[in-house]
């Protein structure tokens, strides 16, 4: 062969509102060597092609079949307002892509959109605080129109997402679709089982969309894109509609999936879906296995990367640095279709749905690489590579006159404090006026000065990981912080006017349930005192390449027995000495934490939020003590946050 055609792919779904980056990183990489590259969304395309009038009236179709014992709520309220839909349809999407913003009016008058299931939500969470109906003036006071609007029309699509799960693939959502085929499955079965199936109505739609692409940039060589669960099944979909029609492309998967999960792969069957799986950063597997197509490399040269015949070649080459990697580029992405979206009434949590952002990095890997929940050994964390400021500043640049867009996500685990400052100093003596955010670690290097350099420059917002806020439980994770130290440095980002997020956990090794409930209380100190702004607890699961995973006895837990996995092996089941169900707190601590980004609450015992049986609520509601079994009372003092600020 000679220099192949390349296309790169992202499967569905991802986000919404702007691409995910890694097509943009591989296409720059290929055209900075000379190969010609090009990409496809078909994540945005599917969305598209089911949100269409074309797509509702399919979508009715599937509906219609329904046995009465199979309809709900939503979908007899899509049949009952079906020609509402049909009307509203195209230009709702014109609005969420920012070509109609005058219909922002009609929107938000409540009588334009039809209003099914979903827009209950909109009191659900607010626990009794707000009037009922007030919900969207609270979040929107009497001006705010563009954003009101966003926001009843994301309901509305997701309304429409739901009519989709329940009448034509149980398995669909926008993000994280048939997640459950793909996420720590030891075996292939259930995801082979389900390519095996008869297409669905999404099915079929990516199946024109993959032969409506091969047909348009008729390539060689096709990229897969996987960086989650949720793109697993669509992957493997399009993969299997190339081969069906286009035996002699080749296909290659790689991506976030690949590289947490697909580490120990030993199943043949991927193998009639994909010629090739890498491992890690792409691009010098990814040239090994252009010169291998090329007949200038044989097969166990290769760097990183699962073959046909099962076998894991890795032929040590060392990897391309990240100064030398090229420009990313959305050049032939449909950047004009993206649909911004609201789906939180929070400023911060808004950003990684609304908006069309540049994507970039600052450094490859993590400069920490300590933490011990954390996929310390692979690369994607391990291997830590920091761009210097100069190449930044050139690919923000080429990035601002390719999209016409000024604002940048830094898609780093960690960006470094130092390169932060020597990028934000570099960006004011150039005047490049952006606007950017990125994810950070709360190291007391972000002074006030530097933290108002930082804005000065563009930035808007971080989000950093404060786990499990427990002295006591950061020292176990190595997380290289405390309590204190994380309120007084996002005190200074807030002072600073930036946003702030925070990452959180329970249900770590040796968590308590006093552990668990004071770590709410500083939570709920930390938003009271403007510290942070936006949240997100997720449970905490050990995975094979985390210390936990490799050294359990240091942490006080019990891995389970080993199984058989010839497919996916990350997650690994364990059991903690402490004896505590977690599964208690979960929804207590998401209910708080909504409540708190929005600013209801902050005033409560923060035992009101877990519905644990036995739990006296009123009693927590007037101060009393708890009955035996309880909630444990919070032994963290109540101004300790305000001290910690000084």
């Amino acid at each position: 062969m000679s220099d192949p055609r390349i296309l790169s792919v992202i499967p569905p779904m991802t986000q919404l509102n702007t691409p995910y980056p890694s097509t943009a990183y591989l296409t720059g990489f290929l055209h900075s060597r000379g190969f010609a590259a090009t990409q496809v969304d078909l994540s945005i395309a599917l969305a598209h092609k089911l949100l269409s009038v074309t797509g509702l009236q399919a979508i009715r179709a599937q509906v219609g079949t329904l046995p009465a014992t199979r309809h709900t709520a939503t979908t007899r309220f899509f049949a009952d307002h079906f020609e509402s839909y049909c009307a509203t349809i195209s230009p709702a999407l014109r609005y969420l892509q920012g070509r109609d913003p005058t219909l922002a009016h009609r929107i938000a008058s409540r009588r334009y959109l039809p209003e099914g299931p979903r827009f209950a939500l909109l009191e659900q969470y607010i626990d009794g605080q707000q009037q009922e109906g007030d919900a969207l003036d609270w979040a929107f006071g009497a001006m705010g129109l563009q954003d009101h609007a966003k926001h009843i029309a994301t309901l509305y699509l997701n309304d429409l997402a739901d009519v989709v799960r329940d009448a034509v693939d149980p398995r669909f959502e926008f993000v994280r679709y048939a997640e459950s085929l793909a996420a720590s499955q030891p075996t292939f079965d259930r995801l082979h089982a389900a390519l095996g199936a008869p297409h669905t109505l999404v099915d079929a739609y990516l199946h024109e969309l993959t032969l409506d692409a091969l047909a348009r940039h008729r390539p060689d060589l096709v990229l897969i894109t996987a960086p989650f669960p949720g793109n697993v099944y669509g992957a493997f979909r399009i993969a299997q509609s190339i081969k069906q029609s286009h035996p002699a492309a080749v296909t290659a998967l790689g991506g976030g999936y690949c590289n947490t999960e697909l580490r120990d792969l030993n199943e043949p069957r991927v193998f009639d879906y994909f010629d090739f799986i890498t491992l890690d950063a792409g691009e010098r597997p990814l040239l090994a296995l252009i010169e291998h197509l090329q007949d200038r490399r044989p097969v166990d040269r290769l760097v990183r990367t699962y073959t046909r015949s099962h076998h894991f070649v890795d032929y040590r080459e060392p990897d391309i640095a990240l100064s030398e990697i090229g420009t990313p580029t959305y050049e032939g992405l449909p950047l004009d279709d993206y649909l911004s979206l609201l789906d939180m009434l929070n400023p911060m949590h808004r950003l990684w749905s609304d908006g069309r952002w540049n994507k970039i990095t600052v450094a490859h890997g993590c400069y920490w690489k300590k933490c011990s929940f954390c996929d310390v050994d692979l690369d994607y964390i391990s291997r830590y590579d920091l761009a210097n400021t100069h190449v930044l500043i050139q690919r923000i640049e080429s990035l601002v006159r390719e999209t016409g867009q000024t604002g940048f996500h830094f898609v780093d685990e960690a960006a470094p404090p130092k390169a932060l400052k020597s990028l934000a100093n570099a960006l004011l003596q150039r005047q490049l006026d952006i606007s950017w955010w990125g994810n950070i670690r709360f190291e007391k290097s972000f002074d006030a000065g530097l933290c108002r350099l930082m804005a000065d420059s563009g930035c808007i917002a971080v989000s950093g990981g404060l786990e499990v806020a427990s002295d006591r439980l950061l020292k176990l994770m190595k997380k290289g912080v405390s309590v204190e130290q994380v309120a007084r440095v996002t005190r200074a980002f807030s002072d600073a006017g930036i946003l702030v997020h925070a990452y959180l956990m329970y249900g770590f090794p040796t968590q308590t349930a006093q552990d668990t409930v004071d770590s709410l209380e500083y939570v709920r100190q930390l938003f009271l005192a403007g510290c942070i702004q936006s949240g997100f607890f997720h449970r905490f699961t050990c995975t094979v390449h985390s210390p936990v995973g490799k050294h359990p006895e240091y942490y006080g837990v019990t891995l389970a027995p080993p199984g058989h996995a010839s497919f996916a092996n990350n997650d690994i089941n364990f059991t903690d000495g402490s004896g505590v169900d977690h599964d208690l707190y979960g929804a207590g601590l998401k209910k708080a934490l909504f409540n708190y980004m929005h600013g209801i609450g902050l005033d409560l015992d923060v035992r009101e939020w877990f519905d644990e049986p036995g739990v006296d609520r009123g009693a927590a509601r007037k101060g009393r003590r708890r009955a035996p079994g309880g909630v444990p009372r919070t032994t963290v003092p109540p101004q300790f946050i305000e001290r910690a600020l000084g």
